[in-house]
């Protein structure tokens, strides 16, 4: 929990923000939040999408860690990039100057690593969305879990498609980027996890695609239950199959647990969802 006063660390690990325009709107929300940025030298683009190579880009994220007064990390870029800086992050560093990490999207190849690495609880949230459509109703929920300990940003609601309840550890994301860390030492052991995936982008042929990698790494077999956020494209266009359906067909298990929520994911009204915390879900409760 932050405290008011309290600096944050403001970076971007994937691509480069193209303006400054997503900082101007956010400065005056953390200020009445009373919330002081400190902001990583990489942020804006060099010209292309990058705002400084990869080992730039993870010596600005070290910086950060190892700034004392800095309480929080907020990373809001995403993209494609972030997985650059994984081979240069010193993950025993990291661990010996713990501090909340949050980001969404690409990030989710530093969410899972961190946690692969060092055990670190971080959070799949995106901070721009205080300043999103639903930016007030965010702020609010931000204000009150962030701040004042209460569980507001946190608290989810699932629907079971299968079985009536789970229990683990949470990993996952976004189910290309997730994918991004296979075969490298930064995918999290699946065994006994809770495993969540959502996605901006992608049609009924990438999602069961994802779907297919995942099943051939074994997570299905391996995990205790699987979670399902937003598929925004997917929704929005209403494909056939639909998710539930994708997945199912992936899975071909039915004493796996299922459940889905519209509360996590790319959307403006996307709740928090810690990556490394053990959750238990039961069915007709919320996750918080």
């Amino acid at each position: 929990m932050l405290q008011r006063g309290d600096k944050i660390g403001i970076c971007a690990c994937s691509n480069a923000l193209a303006d400054t325009e997503p900082v101007r709107k956010l400065e005056p929300v953390l200020a009445g939040l009373s919330l002081t940025p400190v902001y990583s030298p990489c942020l804006y683009s060099d010209g292309s999408v990058f705002s400084g190579t990869a080992r730039q880009r993870a010596d600005a994220l070290h910086s950060l860690y190892a700034d004392d007064s800095v309480r929080a990390i907020f990373d809001i870029s995403g993209g494609d990039l972030a997985n650059e800086v994984l081979d240069y992050l010193d993950y025993d560093f990291i661990q010996a100057h713990p501090k909340p990490f949050w980001g969404y999207s690409d990030l989710t190849v530093i969410l899972n690593a961190l946690y692969a690495k060092t055990g670190a609880v971080s959070g799949l949230y995106q901070l721009r969305n205080l300043v999103r459509e639903q930016g007030e109703s965010q702020q609010h929920r931000f204000r009150l879990s962030v701040l004042e300990g209460k569980d507001d940003l946190y608290r989810i609601h699932w629907d079971f498609l299968q079985g009536d309840s789970m229990q683990g550890v949470v990993i996952g994301g976004n189910i290309r980027c997730l994918l991004k860390l296979a075969g490298t030492p930064y995918l999290p052991d699946f065994t006994g996890k809770l495993l969540f995936l959502e996605s901006r982008s992608g049609g009924p042929d990438r999602i069961a695609a994802c779907l297919a990698q995942l099943r051939q790494l074994g997570a299905f077999s391996k995990i205790s239950g699987l979670l399902l956020g937003t598929f925004t494209q997917m929704e929005r266009t209403q494909a056939l199959p639909d998710v539930p359906e994708l997945v199912r067909r992936a899975v071909d298990d039915p004493t796996l647990p299922i459940a889905v929520t519209s509360q996590v994911g790319h959307g403006a009204d996307s709740q928090c969802l810690l990556i490394g915390k053990s959750y238990r879900i039961l069915a007709n409760a919320s996750l918080s």
